[in-house]
């Protein structure tokens, strides 16, 4: 079984223009299927799973759309995140949470303070987030520590050090930061700029169906592929 557990939520606005419904009950079918998932990875126990909720380029979409989720995000903050909290989970959010309005701010910084202390599966939200920008982003807190001299020099970065300078040190568990399994719904076969440090030996499947029609048994078929599979890391196993 996969210790964490990495999703692509990809295909809420396709569900809901094939149905002829507005975009924005797409994005609430989207929320329905986020909750079920993360009820069914702790059921089947998955220590973490990662949800991509929203990217950096994501902002480019229309600026109605844009509205319709950060409301969405604080709904779901306040009611789902909520529910987890009060299940043992601990919740936190990866990405440039600063580049967000301060409500939305505000409930992420509580929510995660509320549930450190929780000991059950970490629920962790890319929002605002992009690969490149976590990998930036470490690279700058390790230079500045060069400058300061608190590293003693270049010689002294290694890839742990990076690692423990990316945004997934949010995850307790060191072990768990790097995703076993990444899933991409909608039938698209990339990965967006999403984990791109961390899914270097991550395990990958791609499924058809549009995120807000993935079910359990979706979820099912997905961990029993991946237990065949043979996680080699770059060795052999005969």
């Amino acid at each position: 079984m996969p210790k964490h557990v990495a999703v692509i939520m990809d295909g809420n606005r396709r569900w809901a223009k094939s149905r002829g419904l507005p975009v924005q009950l797409g994005h609430t079918a989207g929320r329905r299927a986020m909750k079920q998932l993360t009820l069914n990875c702790k059921k089947f126990g998955v220590q973490v799973l990662t949800v991509f909720a929203f990217s950096t380029e994501n902002w480019i979409r229309p600026k109605e759309e844009v509205e319709f989720l950060m409301n969405l995000f604080e709904e779901v903050i306040r009611s789902d995140m909520e529910e987890l909290i009060q299940n043992d989970m601990r919740v936190s959010v990866v990405g440039n949470v600063g580049g967000l309005r301060p409500s939305l701010q505000s409930l992420i910084t509580s929510s995660s303070e509320r549930s450190k202390d929780n000991k059950g599966m970490d629920m962790v939200t890319a929002l605002n987030y992009s690969g490149r920008y976590d990998i930036t982003e470490a690279t700058k807190q390790i230079a500045r520590k060069v400058k300061d001299g608190v590293l003693g020099s270049v010689e002294d970065i290694d890839e742990t050090l990076i690692e423990k300078h990316l945004q997934t040190n949010v995850i307790e568990e060191s072990s768990f930061r790097n995703p076993d399994l990444l899933i991409r719904t909608s039938g698209e076969l990339r990965l967006s700029n999403f984990m791109l440090w961390q899914s270097a030996y991550t395990e990958l499947i791609f499924v058809d169906k549009l995120f807000p029609d993935f079910n359990e048994a979706d979820l099912v078929e997905a961990l029993t592929l991946f237990q065949k599979r043979q996680r080699r890391y770059g060795g052999h196993k005969y």
